[in-house]
């Protein structure tokens, strides 16, 4: 490995003035295509390449003008012509790619940190971070600074409807805090990199086990950035890794801490949830502030709740934050309703760790009352493939009815890990007096849904990819509008 052409941080937004040409090496990325068109959309010419273009990014990226190659037809020669490299957080540090761009003379870096120094370094950045939430807070946020008259830049680690993935905007930029690694050269994460002004911090607990061996080096992440941040920083109490990080930092008076949370001082207090919608209320300068909003489940109120600080906290008037708050909409696999099936209301969702299985359940229990919850779960992520929450998984799933566990033989890439029993795990819901199998292929849980198949219930399917192939399968067209 090669590093002498990694510019800084520091060194790029010191050069960018002098930054015209930008490629982007790997640019179908969920992350690299939206983080190229900002670049472009801030003045650089950009250019990228990949090994294949599918939609909905390639889709994406062909409207924005963008000139797109072929990953095969790149060269050293040819990355010789532009100023900077942007690399993929998909290219490995062995790969024959990250040779090539390494000896080329061109200086290098990636994505999180060529968004923080030539596009995020002059705005006012919201990083939305956290185990859980991040995606759909980020949404929150857009949207309400939108309601208010504002136009948001923004960053959504997710599939919107009618909405592009990424936008530059005026003042405000709200962006998903990503933990996870920026590249084979900056094994950091993310959020570090995206010169943050701002933090809501919506959970805090043991995930990517591929990365991380305790929670306590995910807090280390934050430690790295949260004495330097200047201004509002906003935490869920609810998380004791998060409480640990605002008695460490809280004391700085350069900064405006809150602390919210079902038993906070700020709350959300008096939260009532229904089929379409919530009500609550935050207590903001001594006085209790009623909110009605479509978001429907604690959860998600919960993540609301941060937003609504934040904009109280910028001085935005009560009365137009209560009008802003009140039609929300969500992001696709989020709770997002697809059809029907077998006289089932069919729920895709991307929970895939044991409190977020939580949650989702909590919300579609209080949005379909009285109806029957049978949840297949696809436990793909490698900390879910994992052991280290074989106990807890089947805690949060015996909450449905039924449970199908579609498991794949696909072994944990978690650190010291071994793999998640599934077998186990079915075995032991069921002996929790919920039905539950265990299946490995596609047809076996076609099978298995046609037979735990129930008039008038929910079938909720927790996958953070295609479930065993279901969603890429002849399924989707039996579903029912």
């Amino acid at each position: 490995m090669d590093l002498k052409n990694l510019i800084s941080q520091e060194d790029l937004i010191a050069s960018r003035h002098k930054i015209k040409k930008v490629f982007f090496y790997r640019i179908c990325g969920a992350g690299m295509g939206p983080a190229a068109v900002l670049v472009k959309q801030a003045g650089f010419d950009v250019e990228g390449a990949d090994s294949a273009f599918y939609p909905p990014m390639s889709t994406f990226l062909e409207t924005t003008g963008i000139p797109l190659h072929k990953l095969e037809s790149v060269t050293p020669e040819f990355l010789q012509k532009y100023d900077l490299i942007v690399v993929g957080n998909s290219v490995s540090g062995k790969a024959e790619g990250a040779r090539m761009i390494e000896k080329t003379g061109v200086p290098f870096t990636s994505f999180p940190s060529a968004l923080g120094s030539l596009v995020l370094k002059d705005k006012n950045v919201i990083g939305v971070c956290g185990t859980h939430g991040k995606t759909t807070t980020t949404y929150f946020l857009t949207q309400l600074l939108e309601n208010l008259g504002q136009n948001p830049g923004y960053l959504v680690g997710g599939i919107i409807e009618g909405r592009e993935p990424a936008k530059l905007g005026d003042k405000y930029f709200v962006i998903e805090g990503d933990e996870y690694d920026s590249a084979y050269f900056h094994k950091i994460s993310k959020f570090r990199l995206y010169e943050l002004k701002n933090m809501i911090l919506t959970s805090l607990e043991f995930d990517h086990a591929d990365i991380f061996s305790s929670v306590e080096k995910i807090e280390d992440e934050f430690r790295a950035v949260l004495p330097n941040m200047k201004s509002c920083l906003i935490f869920n109490a609810e998380y004791p890794s998060a409480m640990k990080l605002h008695r460490e930092y809280s004391g700085n008076d350069r900064q405006k801490w809150y602390v919210y949370g079902k038993d906070s001082k700020l709350g959300p207090h008096d939260v009532k949830t229904f089929e379409n919608g919530s009500e609550f209320k935050v207590e903001w300068k001594g006085e209790k502030i009623p909110f009605t909003s479509s978001v429907v489940g604690e959860h998600n109120v919960l993540n609301l709740t941060s937003c609504l600080i934040y904009l109280l906290s910028e001085g935005f008037d009560v009365a137009k934050v209560q009008k802003a708050a009140k039609d929300i909409g969500m992001v696709k696999r989020r709770q997002e309703v697809r059809g029907k099936y077998k006289g089932m209301t069919v729920i895709d969702d991307f929970a895939h760790h044991p409190r977020a299985i939580n949650v989702t359940m909590e919300a579609i229990r209080a949005r379909f009352p009285n109806k029957k919850l049978i949840t297949i779960f696809e436990p793909i992520s490698a900390t879910a493939r994992s052991s280290i929450f074989q106990n807890e998984f089947r805690d949060s799933l015996a909450g449905s009815d039924k449970v199908i566990i579609a498991k794949q033989d696909l072994a944990t890439t978690a650190i010291g890990g071994t793999d998640l029993d599934g077998e186990k795990l079915a075995r032991e819901i069921s002996e929790k007096g919920r039905p539950s199998v265990c299946v490995k292929a596609l047809p076996e849980l076609r099978k298995v849904i046609d037979e735990f198949a129930e008039e008038n219930a929910v079938l909720l399917i927790l996958s953070n990819r295609t479930c065993l192939g279901l969603w890429e399968s002849d399924f989707v067209q039996a579903l029912k509008t």
